[in-house]
Formats: C-alpha cells, sequence, structure tokens
C-alpha cells in the first residue's frame, strides 16, 4: 500500500506529471479535476497537492477539504499566489529551476525585439513599406544590464545576455560574491540601458519599481519585467512611456489581465505578452521532473529544497 496520496490534476497538460510521479514509490496518484468544487473521499484523503500547469490558482479553494494535507508542490518559479492560503505546518515547494530556460530566452527575444525594433518593423510590413533607415535599431553588443533577481531565472538571463557581450548586474535579497543588495539599488540604477525583473514577489519588492526608481533608469532605457506585474507600478510606468522617455516589455503587467481600454495598451514603446514566457513546448515536463525531486525528498523525510520559508 503507498504510504503518500498525491492529487496530480486530470487535465492534458498535467498527463506527463501524472506519468512522471507514477514511477515514485510508495506514490499513489489520484486524478482531479481543477475545476470540481468537490473532491471525493479518497481524494480527501491525499497528503500531497499539485495544483495544474495552467492557471494554478483554481484548486485553492479544495486545500479546506483536505485534512491530511501535509505539502501542496506548485508547478510556478513563485509561492505568492498560494503562501496565503497554506495551513502554517504544510510544506510549500515551488518549482524553482525548471522556468530558467524558457523564461531566460523570452527576455533575450523580448530585449533583441526591442533593441532591432520589430515591432515597427512588422507595422511597416502591414503597409507593404520598405523602410530602409526608417527606423533607429540598436545593438545589444556592449549594453549593460541591471538584473533584478539573481535565482535560476536571473542568472540563466546573465548567462544568455552575455554571450551576446553585454554585461550584467545582478541584485538579490541578500547580498553574496557577484551579487548586489537591493540598498545599493539606487546607486546601480544610472549607466544601465536595460533593467530585467526577474525577482519574486513578496512584501519587499512589491512596488519595488516605483515612480522613482523608473525616475532614475537613463533616458531611453529599456525595462523588462518577466517577474511579477505587482513589483512595477503600472501608472508611474505608464507615465514614463507616455513621455517616450522610456520603452517597456512585460510579460506580466498590474492588473492581469490587462484589461481593454487600459491605457497600457496604446503607450508607445511598448510589448506585451500575456504572462506566457514559459509556455513553449515541454516547459511543464520540466516543471513535473523538479517538483517529482521535491516529492521524492518529502516522503524520505527530509526538507525539499525549494520549500519556501513559513
Amino acid at each position: 500500500m503507498a504510504q503518500f496520496r498525491v492529487l496530480v490534476s486530470s487535465e492534458s497538460d498535467d498527463r506527463v506529471g501524472r506519468e512522471i510521479l507514477a514511477a515514485i514509490p510508495d506514490l499513489e496518484v489520484l486524478a482531479y479535476d481543477p475545476n470540481e468544487p468537490q473532491l471525493s473521499d479518497v481524494q480527501r484523503d491525499a497528503e500531497i497537492l499539485i495544483p495544474p500547469y495552467r492557471s494554478s490558482h483554481r484548486p485553492i479553494p479544495l486545500i479546506r477539504q483536505l485534512s491530511a494535507l501535509r505539502m501542496v508542490q506548485l508547478l510556478s518559479a513563485g509561492v505568492d499566489e498560494w503562501i496565503s492560503d497554506v495551513p502554517a505546518g504544510v510544506t510549500l515547494a515551488s518549482a524553482r529551476g525548471a522556468h530558467a530556460g524558457p523564461v531566460s530566452e523570452w527576455v533575450l527575444s523580448a530585449i533583441l525585439a526591442q533593441l532591432r525594433q520589430w515591432p515597427a518593423l512588422v507595422r511597416f510590413q502591414d503597409t507593404e513599406t520598405w523602410a530602409h533607415r526608417r527606423f533607429d535599431a540598436d545593438t545589444l553588443d556592449g549594453k549593460r544590464v541591471l538584473i533584478l533577481g539573481a535565482g535560476s531565472i536571473g542568472k540563466a538571463v546573465a548567462r544568455r545576455l552575455e554571450a551576446f557581450g553585454a554585461t550584467t548586474t545582478l541584485v538579490a535579497s541578500t547580498a553574496r560574491e557577484g551579487v548586489h543588495s537591493p540598498a545599493e539599488i539606487p546607486d546601480l540604477i544610472p549607466g544601465h540601458q536595460i533593467v530585467v525583473v526577474t525577482a519574486p514577489l513578496n512584501d519587499d519588492t512589491h512596488g519595488l519599481v516605483d515612480a522613482r526608481f523608473l525616475s532614475s533608469m537613463d533616458d531611453g532605457s529599456l525595462l523588462v519585467n518577466a517577474g511579477r506585474g505587482q513589483i512595477v507600478d503600472t501608472t508611474a510606468l505608464v507615465t514614463e512611456l507616455q513621455t517616450g522617455r522610456l520603452r517597456a516589455a512585460l510579460d506580466v503587467t498590474d492588473p492581469e489581465p490587462l484589461p481593454p481600454g487600459h491605457p497600457l495598451w496604446k503607450c508607445p514603446g511598448v510589448i506585451i505578452s500575456p504572462h506566457s514566457a514559459r509556455t513553449v513546448p515541454g516547459t511543464n515536463r520540466l516543471c513535473y521532473l523538479v517538483a517529482a525531486e521535491q516529492i521524492r525528498t518529502f516522503t524520505a523525510g527530509g526538507t525539499p529544497s525549494n520549500a519556501a520559508p513559513r
């Protein structure tokens, strides 16, 4: 008889997860529908809950039905959507590390799209205009990039950028060799032509990129947000974009989803993707491979490396 039971979404995106987890000894995989408000009696006895790959917040209301719950294993890099709902004493772990490749690739593509003026080129193409010398392209080579967040995603971004001749400056919640502290940010902003946000959302990072931060950025700088929308003050960003002083590439926004009619849609110099930086083939598999390692550690009596401080 299995010692632990884990609830895994029955949706097609999570099929690979059910297959990966089924190979773990002493673990019984129970499929559940994340859209269904009630669990069966068997499902309610599960000790581990994994939210679905897409729209992972949906099963939050199911927590109160899980009296034996001991662990919530997320497939996201952060835990901000769940941390206030998971009871004390229940281990909450992320899939940190799984998203580094896909998200860092998005960051690089967003930077190059802005520097090489692809949005303008596509608009010229739409009007069948041969726009030779009618736009100002730029190069990534020689650029200085400030990266807020020195986890697996931030480090992967740095590696990709440095391969293009850019130099990077990393900032994290705690200073260490090669990584600066948040207290140093005001002095670091000037002189960097690109700022990339990959930090998690928490009390310290909420609203970190505010009006003062944005006003400290050099004229013509580019802000790239691949973290969470609430890290950036949207009103302050809109103000800067409308003047044309800054540009932005955003995978996340506040509010999210960005509603029709919001001024951010019409701002000059911004490109927006719908929180899809990680959404490429194979990412769900990467997430479940990390989740499986976290669960193996937990069921063996250890503390998962991605466990959130509680």
